[in-house]
C-alpha cells in the first residue's frame, strides 16, 4: 500500500459529511445527475439519494470524472420512501425551487442535517416533493433567465453549505460512524478484494492503520 495514496484516501474519508446530501427526483439526463454526483464528492457528501425516472438511473462517466467510485448512490422506489428515509434520520428537506415562498439560498442553515431536493430539468421539483419539504430556496438572478441548469444550481447551493460547514469546523475531524468508516476504507483501499467479498457474501478482512490486510485474503481473491 503506497503511503501517499492511503493518506489521500484517509484524508477524504475524514472530511466526509454524513449529514449533508442531495435527493435527486427523476432526473432525465445522465449528464446532469453525473455532474451532481461529481459536485457532491467535491463538497464531501458521502451518499446521494435518487428517485429514478422512467429510464432508470444512469451516470455519465466523462461528466462525473469517475466520482461515482467514491460516492454511495442510494436509489429509492418512490419519493415517499426517499423522504421517509431522510426524515427518520433527522434531515431537513430543502427544495431548490423558484416560487413566491422561496428564500435566498444563503439564508438557510446548512450546518444541521440537510438534504437538498432537486427536480426534473423541465418542471423542477414536483408538487409532492414541495409538500414534503421544510422550505424552498432560490438563487437570485440578474438577467432575463429565470433559472439555471439543475446541476449548476445544485453546485451553487452545495458550495454555500460547504462554506458554512467549513466555518463551523465540521470538516476538521472525522464524522463518519466507525462501521461506515471501516467498510468504506477497505473498499477504497482494496476495491478488487472488496468486490470479490461482496459477490460471495464474505466479510471484509481486517486492515491496519497503514491500510495493509492483517488477516488472510479470501481464497481466490
Amino acid at each position: 500500500m503506497k503511503d501517499k495514496r492511503r493518506e489521500t484516501l484517509d484524508g477524504v474519508l475524514a472530511r466526509r459529511q454524513p449529514d449533508l446530501t442531495v435527493l435527486a427526483e427523476k432526473l432525465h439526463k445522465p449528464r446532469n445527475f453525473s455532474a451532481i454526483v461529481r459536485t457532491c464528492d467535491a463538497v464531501g457528501i458521502n451518499e446521494v439519494h435518487a428517485v429514478p425516472g422512467e429510464d432508470g438511473l444512469a451516470i455519465h462517466w466523462k461528466t462525473s470524472q469517475g466520482a461515482e467510485k467514491w460516492m454511495n448512490v442510494r436509489p429509492h422506489e418512490d419519493l415517499a420512501a426517499a423522504c421517509g428515509h431522510l426524515r427518520e434520520r433527522g434531515f431537513q428537506l430543502v427544495a431548490a425551487h423558484l416560487s413566491e415562498q422561496a428564500r435566498d439560498y444563503r439564508e438557510i442553515d446548512y450546518t444541521v442535517p440537510t438534504a437538498l431536493v432537486v427536480g426534473t430539468e423541465l418542471f423542477g421539483v414536483s408538487e409532492e416533493a414541495l409538500a414534503e419539504s421544510d422550505c424552498q430556496v432560490m438563487i437570485p438572478m440578474k438577467g432575463m433567465t429565470q433559472s439555471l441548469n439543475v446541476s449548476v444550481a445544485c453546485a451553487i447551493v452545495l458550495y454555500e453549505a460547504m462554506r458554512q460547514r467549513d466555518q463551523k469546523g465540521l470538516y476538521a475531524s472525522g464524522r463518519l460512524d466507525s462501521e461506515t468508516h471501516r467498510i468504506q476504507r477497505f473498499e477504497w483501499l482494496h476495491p478488487v478484494v472488496a468486490r470479490f467479498c461482496r459477490e460471495r457474501g464474505l466479510d471484509y478482512p481486517e486492515i491496519d492503520e497503514d491500510g495493509n490486510v492483517t488477516g488472510s485474503f479470501p481464497r481466490g481473491a
